[in-house]
């Protein structure tokens, strides 16, 4: 097959002798140079040798691919390779030549100044096709002047040094000849493009970067590395250019401005294609540049990439298909659209590929004769052209939905003013201030009126401030509209607006939220169903903006907390940071809080919107809490200084709401820490640990900090050590020897839990545990001891008035606690099931079920209890008073006694 190619043709007329010199298989680097070393061995020179190879090489993939169906990283890691290997022999050709008559470049301490060939795009990304130009620019480490000659002479400035040195790989490479081409070179994409310098120092990129650094630019850098001189690839002498381009590339926050400058780059090249288009039809069935081509999955790919790796740095890869599946696992797009973007990616660069076999051409528009687009179609394993350009068609098709929903806004619409989408927004005129205004109910219009004057809002450029405005518009429309269905009023629509409008004051400075919202109508929807239901999610969401992007997903809504996937995916992005050296303490520390702030901000929007119960908000909770002392715990001691061994021997106990799995929003956590260890070290070891740790958990970063940690239920509270040994834990919670706990202390055990550890240490805190709630007790002693300890937390917080605290007053939430904390210390030692830690509501049904409770008033209880929970947990989301009329509670209120009265009396 692969003799219809006439580049193969002319090939195999021209090189017959020296094909052979090309080892059997896919064309690697060690093979490649050892055919380039026997072609100079014959006497040719570089260039003509780098040039017959690039012919032998190309010859040999032209079979493999077409007549062999070889995988397409065969084609591109070969092409790669080969430009890596050309330019290597190339770069260090021209330091030879340049230091015998100048010397080396110099640094300021003496070392020799390094120029870094910069790979960009297909090349960087490793991914040439057979007919690529290469992307390059050129950056030297420091500058300075050559040492000179031994006579002193020809000193130069590194910058000349490297301009001459540029040259000469240029003309190595680039330049054709009697054997052609090695590959085409392009150094548009360099600072100040084509009328810039051929070289800058690191530093002038850097200065560039930060100050005219342009949005597109952003995605060119997004696929570059250093791919020569092979020397600083290996020694990572260039790893210092990575700390220069990570923070231009990926952005700290969420970074939707990007959108637009897509857009305009996509317009541009769409529009270019279309000017060579036209008055030649053949020309628009291009498979890179035309509508659903390679470059819409490129654009698909690094736009997620880039708007979201600053947070994700598992998501910084460079290859577009290794992308792909990175992007399912970080939940940015659902499995399927991945595997047929993927599909479609591998289909089109072979087909893209072909097309260049058939002259050596760099070109991607499908040929227009019968007999070569049939090649085409039978190397591809079709019988006919009909079957293949059918394929064909559905995967463009498929590829420009997919981008068109990603560049229009989401795939729903939202049911306010989201016609044109964004698309047709961005470029629009700014809107007038007053003629939006007049728009506006009278309400919300006060609301806005106060921004006529306000500095932050003048302070924006027209172009955000067009954004504002089409938001405030958008908003209105919300406004109006019935919601048929939704279960929300005009009572909270209205304070979902007006919230919004408080929530996104404060954050005009920080522009990209508003393109969020602009690029994203159904997010901006659910935003304002969220603020509209309560209050604490909009002081929520002012504190960590950038979690409001987990409302672009849909799905999100419908789903629950898994451990599991949440921890994989914190070590993922740990191991990203390690990969570019960015995993520093305080990254580390910004990471955790990123992830917990961003599953927190889930459950609560499952919890407003009604898809969770109170239980299953403090399950989900709890298991977040957990999840992070596990994975705070592990990095903590991987990263101290005096670790004694490779696993630390602890166990972090849980009390109150971690224990009872009854977390809160913002609930602090009362643990306890033990050690299992008899090495003399330990102690001094677990000590810096447990105080590590809770630094990690409790300082504030820029992104806040985790929880507020209570570590008073140690034994000998707050006088005692931070951590204690296993042994001495459980001889203090036992009763042995004269340091002994308290009543109270056997009451918080009642709630306590093993909560992450050592495996081995979990049955010997459960086997305490149930030790210490079975001991037998004097019933009337513990019933006083109890009851005062209840007097003593009612005084501490005393009720005004005549209202009903849902937690403390007589016939509240703590009531039935300390009922069912002395029904399980002074019964469960001849009723086994009230030992496990299975929460209020399970043990009261458990007491009437033992015959504990006259029949009716365990269930009642609980069900009441269940429903203080909610109404606590109701007032607390909408900021409001827990205190309630006594008639709204009557009968919890009554059920709850009647508990109390059972019990105690």
């Amino acid at each position: 097959m692969a003799t219809h190619s006439r580049f193969v043709q002319r090939l195999r007329r021209r090189y017959a002798a020296e094909l052979p010199m090309l080892p059997p298989g896919p064309p690697r680097k060690a093979a490649m140079q050892a055919t380039l070393a026997q072609l100079l061995a014959q006497g040719h020179g570089l260039s003509a040798a780098l040039r017959m190879l690039r012919q032998l090489v190309m010859e040999r993939l032209v079979v493999l691919d077409c007549e062999q169906q070889s995988d397409l990283a065969v084609v591109t890691t070969a092409v790669t390779e080969l430009a890596e290997l050309a330019l290597d022999h190339a770069l260090l050709q021209a330091e030879r030549e340049l230091d015998e008559g100048h010397g080396m470049p110099c640094t300021a301490d003496g070392r020799r100044a390094q120029l870094w060939v910069i790979g960009m795009g297909k090349l960087g990304a490793r991914e040439l096709n057979v007919s690529s130009d290469i992307d390059l620019i050129y950056i030297y480490d420091q500058d300075g002047e050559t040492a000179g000659t031994a006579a002193g002479r020809g000193r130069i400035s590194n910058h000349e040094y490297f301009s001459r040195a540029i040259k000469t790989v240029y003309a190595l490479v680039g330049e054709t000849t009697e054997h052609g081409f090695v590959f085409r070179v392009d150094l548009a994409l360099r600072p100040h493009g084509n009328s810039g310098p051929p070289a800058i120092s690191l530093g002038a990129l850097e200065d560039y970067l930060q100050v005219q650094g342009r949005e597109w630019e952003r995605f060119a850098w997004l696929k570059s590395r250093v791919v020569a001189p092979r020397r600083c690839v290996e020694d990572s002498s260039a790893s210092e250019l990575r700390s220069v381009v990570l923070p231009f590339v990926f952005r700290r926050y969420l970074d939707y401005n990007v959108f637009e400058a897509l857009r305009t780059l996509h317009r541009q090249i769409r529009e270019h294609a279309a000017r060579r288009a036209a008055g030649h039809p053949e020309r628009a069935n291009d498979v890179k540049l035309s509508r659903g081509g390679i470059r819409e999955i490129e654009f698909i790919v690094q736009l997620l990439q880039v708007v979201r790796g600053g947070q994700f740095p598992e998501l910084r890869t460079r290859s577009t298909l290794d992308a792909l599946p990175r992007l399912t696992r970080a939940g940015l797009m659902p499995q399927a659209t991945a595997e047929s973007l993927a599909q479609a990616y591998v289909f089109l660069r072979r087909v893209e590929h072909r097309i260049q076999y058939l002259d050596d051409q760099q070109t991607h528009v499908l040929p227009s004769g019968d007999e070569d687009l049939a090649w085409i179609a039978e190397t591809m394993g079709y019988a006919s052209c009909c079957p293949f350009l059918s394929e064909l068609d559905q995967h463009r098709e498929f590829v420009a939905q997919e981008f068109d929903i990603l560049l229009g806004g989401d795939a729903k619409p939202c049911k306010g003013n989201c016609k044109g989408g964004p698309k047709a927004q961005g470029a629009a005129a700014v809107p007038d201030f007053d003629a939006v205004l007049e728009r506006l109910p009278a309400d919300f219009r006060q609301r806005i009126e106060a921004w006529r004057n306000h500095p932050r809002v003048a302070a924006l450029r027209d172009e955000s401030r067009g954004r504002l405005l089409r938001l405030v518009q958008r908003t209105a429309d919300w406004l109006r509209d019935e919601h048929p269905g939704e279960g929300i009023d005009a009572t909270h629509r209205l304070q979902g607006a007006l919230r919004w409008t408080d929530w996104v004051e404060p954050l005009l400075r920080r522009e990209s939220y508003l393109a969020l919202l602009l690029e994203r109508p159904a997010t901006h929807e659910r935003l304002l169903r969220l603020l509209g239901a309560a209050r604490w999610p909009a002081r929520y969401l002012l504190r960590h903006p950038g979690v409001i992007d987990e409302l672009a997903s849909a799905s999100m809504l419908a789903e629950r907390f898994v451990p599991e996937a949440f921890e994989s995916e914190l070590e993922e992005r740990r191991a990203s940071l390690a990969r570019t050296g960015e995993d520093d303490e305080e990254e580390l520390l910004n990471l955790l809080r990123r992830a917990h702030h961003a599953e927190a901000f889930r459950t609560l929007a499952r919890d407003v919107e009604g898809r969770l119960t109170v239980e299953q908000v403090a399950d989900d909770l709890s298991a977040l809490a957990d999840t992070m002392l596990r994975v705070t715990a592990r990095w903590c001691w991987q990263r101290l200084k005096n670790a004694h061994r490779d696993e630390p021997q602890y166990a972090i106990i849980g009390y109150g709401k971690l224990g009872g799995k009854e977390l809160g929003y913002g609930s602090d956590l009362d643990i306890v820490f033990v050690y299992e260890d008899e090495d003399e070290r330990a102690p001094e070891a677990y000590a810096a640990f447990v105080r590590k740790m809770i630094n990690w958990l409790t300082v504030k970063t820029r992104e806040g900090d985790l929880f507020e940690i209570d570590t008073a239920l140690r034994p000998n509270g707050n006088s005692g050590l931070l951590i204690t040994s296993f042994e001495a834990y459980a001889n203090y919670q036992k009763g042995r020897g004269s340091n002994t706990a308290w009543t109270w202390e056997h009451q918080a055990m009642t709630r306590a839990r093993f909560v992450v550890g050592m495996d081995a240490l979990q049955p010997r805190f459960d086997a305490v545990r149930s030790a210490v709630v079975t001991s037998e007790r004097d019933a009337q002693a513990l019933r006083s001891e109890i009851v005062a300890m209840r007097e003593k937390v009612r005084a501490a917080h005393p009720v005004r008035g005549q209202k009903f605290d849902l937690k403390h007053s007589p016939g509240g939430m703590v009531d039935a606690e300390f009922a069912v904390q002395y029904l399980v210390l002074a019964h469960s030692a001849r009723h086994a099931e009230l030992i496990a830690n299975v929460g209020n509501i399970a043990l009261l049904h458990r007491a009437e079920a033992c015959g504990l409770l006259p029949t009716g008033v365990g269930h009642a209880a609980a069900d009441a209890y269940r429903e203080l929970r909610h109404l606590q947990h109701r007032a607390r989301l909408d900021e409001a008073p827990t205190q309630v009329e006594a008639a709204e509670v009557a009968s919890e209120r009554e059920a709850v006694l009647a508990l109390w009265h059972a019990v105690f009396d």
